[in-house]
């Protein structure tokens, strides 16, 4: 399993490991509760591999952005909730990635960042993360 599998559904809360395709979409399960659902190919789906936080200079993949979170909490609970202040969470945001592109990274963007990272984390799949890296690296 790597990140690929680990998707983003909007309008449903949490993220879903892909379990397998069918002829109309896929089913998928929560890694916030288990359930699995149909989610049809006219949803808005994105893999975590396809995501990228904007910087002053580039588009950084989430997976390392997620990294240096793992780094910074040593593989714990992210030491900020998703639901602090604003500037509690900016803070965090310019300590992990001190370069991030305030006016195209807003706040909502912070706080599903760090609450996919607890979801990971809770979910025992931060070793995703070092997966991912070594098959770029390959």
């Amino acid at each position: 399993m790597s990140l690929e599998s680990i998707l983003s559904i909007s309008e449903k809360q949490g993220l879903f490991k892909l379990i397998t395709q069918t002829r109309n979409g896929f089913i998928a399960e929560s890694l916030l509760d288990g359930k699995r659902l149909s989610v049809n190919l006219r949803n808005n789906v994105s893999s975590l591999s396809e995501i990228a936080i904007y910087t002053l200079t580039e588009e950084v993949p989430l997976q390392k952005v997620l990294k240096k979170i793992k780094e910074k909490e040593n593989g714990k609970k992210s030491s900020v909730s998703h639901k602090d202040t604003k500037d509690n969470l900016e803070e965090y945001f310019f300590s992990i990635l001190q370069d991030y592109d305030e006016d195209r990274v807003y706040p909502s963007d912070i706080k599903k960042v760090i609450k996919w990272y607890n979801i990971l984390q809770e979910n025992d799949m931060l070793h995703l993360l070092e997966e991912d890296s070594n098959e770029e690296e390959e």
